[in-house]
């Protein structure tokens, strides 16, 4: 059986390595962020088994799908709690609550093996996962950001934000008033704290408002370029994977 870990943390991922092989796995592949896991697939035989961590060092381990179509069977490892998992026992073989239990190991892997369909009948709607992990039901939406400058704080309501963006490893907050301000965190982070009724992830790069959006362009390589009110940066494009869902969030 061929066995991969996809996991941002090297000592737990010779730990899982380890805990498989007492279980007669061998997993000979370890790969550590989507940028790697991306380029591996795109070249390699996928595997029959995947141990996939959600949250990587460079974004949530779903955009690796967004890149490439992959149909192997996945148990998923996760520090997510007992909530979000709904989500999984509808989509994976088994979940993982991290630390990894051996006796749960051993009953995830036996039902892999109990089951072992054909490799092209994994179908994963890595969507609805998502939207579980980031954006639950109850959840309350952010409504300000406080921004400190030098010996001040200013407060930025949510309805003056016209788009987040990534620039030179900083994530920016982006004013209707065309004022750029550095917050703490990530896009991923970001993203899960965003009503998705009016903010977008477009790209690895840009979160917008659905409010900022002041014209659509085709774009190369069925790709859609936005213009923003009043963001004058780099290219707002929203990416080929992205398209179909995004006209789907415009309604």
């Amino acid at each position: 059986m061929n066995v991969l870990i996809i996991e941002d943390e090297k000592p737990a991922a010779r730990l899982l390595q380890r805990k498989l092989l007492k279980l007669n796995l061998e997993a000979n592949t370890m790969l550590h962020s989507v940028e790697e896991a991306v380029e591996w697939f795109s070249n390699n035989e996928h595997p029959d088994l995947i141990f996939l961590d959600i949250q990587l060092s460079d974004g949530l381990s779903f955009e690796i799908f967004d890149a490439v179509p992959v149909n192997s069977a996945i148990i998923f490892t996760t520090a997510y709690d007992e909530y979000a998992l709904r989500a999984f026992k509808l989509n994976s073989i088994d979940y993982l609550l991290k630390p990894i239990d051996e006796d749960d190991l051993e009953v995830a892997v036996n039902k892999y093996r109990e089951r072992i369909p054909a490799k092209d009948s994994f179908s994963f709607d890595f969507d609805q996962i998502k939207r579980m992990l980031v954006n639950p039901l109850d959840k309350n939406y952010k409504k300000r950001f406080t921004i400190k400058m030098g010996q001040r704080l200013k407060m930025i309501n949510i309805e003056d934000v016209e788009c987040f963006y990534s620039e030179n490893k900083g994530t920016y907050l982006h004013t209707n008033d065309n004022r750029d301000y550095l917050l703490d965190g990530t896009l991923e982070l970001l993203e899960g704290e965003l009503d998705p009724a009016k903010f977008y992830r477009v790209s690895r790069k840009f979160i917008i408002s659905v409010n900022a959006i002041k014209d659509i362009v085709m774009y190369t390589n069925s790709r859609l370029k936005l213009v923003l009110n009043t963001y004058d940066g780099d290219e707002v494009i929203v990416s080929r994977e992205r398209v179909n869902d995004f006209r789907e969030w415009l309604g």
